[in-house]
């Protein structure tokens, strides 16, 4: 023993070095444990809606439709999300919000939850209505089905077919997910045609006033590809057009009767550092890396080959101290 001792002491710093090495490599396997941790959740609903085929926005020089431009940006707010942040993607159409995946974590997922994004378009439409007071009641119900309080990111237009009145608007006084619900508005501020689409999804030409009415009232299931039209019917002139636009006031007014937030669609950096600045909303048991912990022994065991020098020469610094 006492000769195993002395061999340590003369050779102390090669085991040092060694059991560094020995936590660096441990390290390199990104160790987890399972923790209950507080982590953003996402709830992720696109307006799939015929108004979000308008095109009036922009990505860099090129003009894309609404929907496109709410596809990039649901793709950044991932792609900018930590690890360990969850995701869930739903549709909103008619009255109704559909609900596609549950909740996925970021990393583990990345590659389902962006081709999910990028396979959303208004065939996925069940109703050519569009009723925005009815879709925050359902997206409560949706909220109960999460069983887990989300953080919702309602992207849409606010453009409702038919117009809200006093007939048709639900009252969402009661609502009490508001505090969960962001309204991101998506689209110009300038009137602009809505492209019309058969059910192939060929360009056909543009929405008519008289079209749209009817088909927005609801008496046309004008998405059910097994009764659309090959060619439907369409403006054929400019001043025939059905026109839509943001309409952010309507959103804004329902993120006050709900005590939501709005805030207009953006690809810039102030939008995403809003999203991301929301404050953790679910608990998920997720994984918790460990490797910092490793890391940091391996470097006090580097150090600590140095502690006798440090000793040795420091208790003679002082020992000859003038």
């Amino acid at each position: 023993m006492k000769k195993l001792i002395a061999t340590l002491k003369a050779n102390y710093e090669t085991l040092l070095f060694i059991l560094a090495g020995l936590f660096l490599m441990l390290a390199l396997f990104k160790p987890n444990i399972q923790l209950k941790q507080d982590v953003q959740n996402y709830l992720l609903v696109a307006d799939v809606s015929q108004s979000m085929n308008a095109e009036d926005m922009k990505l860099g020089n090129k003009t894309v439709s609404r929907l496109v431009y709410t596809q990039h940006m649901m793709k950044e707010v991932v792609k900018k999300s930590a690890c360990g942040t969850y995701v869930s993607l739903g549709i909103f159409s008619a009255e109704t919000v559909a609900l596609l995946f549950m909740p996925l974590e970021v990393c583990k997922n990345f590659d389902i939850i962006i081709d999910t994004i990028d396979h959303l378009e208004w065939r996925m439409a069940w109703s050519g209505n569009s009723r925005m007071t009815f879709g925050v009641k359902a997206a409560e119900a949706t909220f109960a089905y999460l069983n887990v309080p989300a953080k919702m990111l309602f992207f849409t237009d606010g453009d409702e077919a038919p117009k809200a009145n006093g007939i048709n608007k639900l009252d969402i006084t009661d609502v009490r997910i508001g505090k969960n619900v962001i309204f991101v508005g998506v689209g110009g501020h300038e009137p602009s045609p809505i492209k019309r689409f058969n059910a192939q999804n060929k360009f056909v030409g543009y929405w008519g006033t008289d079209a749209a009415a009817e088909s927005a009232g609801g008496g046309v299931n004008y998405n059910d590809a097994s009764k659309d039209d090959p060619d439907p019917p369409v403006a054929y002139a400019e001043f025939d057009r059905y026109l839509s636009q943001l309409d952010a006031e309507h959103l804004k007014e329902m993120a006050g009767d709900i005590k939501g937030q709005y805030i207009e669609a953006q690809d810039k950096p102030a939008f995403y550092d809003f999203i991301q600045s929301q404050s953790s909303v679910a608990k998920f048991v997720t994984d918790y890396s460990v490797r910092w912990i490793f890391l940091i022994i391996a470097g006090l065991l580097v150090l600590s080959t140095y502690i006798p020098d440090v000793y040795r020469n420091g208790f003679r610094f002082w020992k000859f101290k003038p």
